[in-house]
């Protein structure tokens, strides 16, 4: 039996480093701690950049050959739009130029872990976490149950404070949230080698009849691609995704990306990952906290998940500060401040989460009347000016007003 002041189950690096930076004893429990292979959480908007920069661990994306991203281009119908980030007026005579990142998804976790595990209070231990450990009087959460990689043993661990932050296929989220996950489409991805983009260092959306095609380049060698392919996914074992990726995809693509496009298809792996939406849930089970994926998720085709979810850890840094929240045991003052964060957070995560949404409904035409939408939208961010520099603010996650909806 094992006492700490807290456990953080799954991808809690960023929040493990607050949390030790406040000399609280915190237990890091990971499934995997080599280093993660996904084709999502590989752009990070300049308000992620931003919250690095406000938990002190901005150079988590520096040394790992990641990419300057300097806004959006717009691909439709042989016609383009070019959307770069907004500078922030920091003071009367300064401008701030915060840029985005993109990167290889598993190197960024990696440097998130060595800011964690190089605090002292900090333990990292790959582990499969099995059960939550609840009060059978109370329902309180007091700690789990786990299976540790290097012992081969089961162990127990205590704590006053429980985090989950297992991602979108949470393995707790059905135990706590009764809210159902969504799944509306499935992103296919794939890594284009030494292509050069229409417009370097921009994140690219392809819009057609079909639904939207993201390209953003993650390394100096290699570009990520990701079609978006709604309602059910075609067989990958039959050869049928292959084949519609090869012969309906691949002439939407621009002409100097189409033969690495190809060339990837034959020489890889077809990957795959299911797009949700999940409204967040304010946490009121005793001793426990959900966050990330776990609790709130939204279309990734705007690539904002990664700086909500370090935007949350800011202002949990904050609200569970030892100033606020002199121990964790003092469960009634922990859940009110949860109950702050819910409604704190909607400033910050209404916005991106909304936005998701939204852009993902009209950039993904069913019929006619979305795509007469689609074409005004895309008119609309052609006149330039406040036309595309509201929206991409909202975007980025430097407006942080969802009133600034009305203006855009």
């Amino acid at each position: 039996m094992h006492e700490w002041d807290c456990i953080i189950v799954g991808a809690g690096a960023s929040l493990a480093t607050v949390f030790g930076r406040q000399k609280r004893k915190t237990l890091l429990l990971e499934r995997n701690v080599s280093e993660p292979d996904r084709i999502v959480g590989e752009l990070l908007q300049p308000g992620g950049i931003k919250a690095l920069e406000a938990l002190g661990i901005e150079d988590a994306v520096e040394g790992i050959d990641a990419i300057h991203v300097k806004g959006y281009q717009l691909l439709w119908n042989n016609e383009s739009v070019n959307i770069p980030y907004v500078n922030k007026k920091s003071s009367y005579h300064k401008h701030i130029s915060y840029q985005g990142r993109s990167f290889h998804h598993g190197r960024f976790v990696m440097k998130l872990r060595q800011h964690a595990v190089a605090n002292e209070s900090v333990t990292m231990i790959e582990s499969t976490v099995l059960d939550v450990i609840e009060n059978p009087l109370t329902q309180q959460v007091l700690g789990v149950k786990a299976f540790i990689k290097a012992t081969q043993q089961y162990e127990h661990y205590f704590a006053p404070l429980v985090v989950i932050a297992d991602g979108c296929f949470s393995k707790f989220r059905k135990q706590f949230i009764s809210k159902p996950v969504i799944i509306k489409s499935n992103f296919v991805g794939l890594i284009l080698e030494n292509v050069t983009l229409p417009m370097p260092f921009y994140g690219h959306v392809i819009l057609s009849n079909r639904s939207p095609i993201l390209m953003y380049q993650l390394s100096t060698h290699h570009t990520r691609i990701l079609i978006d392919l709604p309602g059910k996914l075609p067989s990958n074992t039959t050869g049928e995704l292959k084949k519609y990726l090869k012969e309906v995809i691949t002439p939407i693509l621009p002409k100097n990306i189409q033969s690495s496009f190809i060339d990837a298809l034959d020489n890889q792996k077809i990957r795959s990952m299911p797009n949700c939406f999940l409204p967040p849930s304010l946490n009121t089970k005793p001793g426990l906290i959900i966050l990330g994926d776990a609790m709130n998720m939204r279309h990734p085709l705007t690539g904002g998940g990664m700086t909500v979810a370090l935007n949350d850890a800011v202002l949990l840094s904050d609200l569970l500060s030892p100033s606020s929240v002199p121990s964790f045991q003092d469960t009634d003052l922990v859940l009110h401040k949860m109950f702050i964060f819910h409604w704190k957070r909607k400033k910050f995560s209404a916005v991106i989460n909304i936005l998701a949404q939204i852009l993902y409904f009209l950039f993904s035409p069913t019929d006619i009347y979305l795509n007469i939408l689609q074409k005004g939208c895309f008119k609309y961010f052609q006149l330039g000016g406040i036309a595309i520099s509201g929206p991409i603010s909202l975007l980025s996650g430097f407006v942080l007003n969802s009133l600034f909806f009305y203006q855009s």
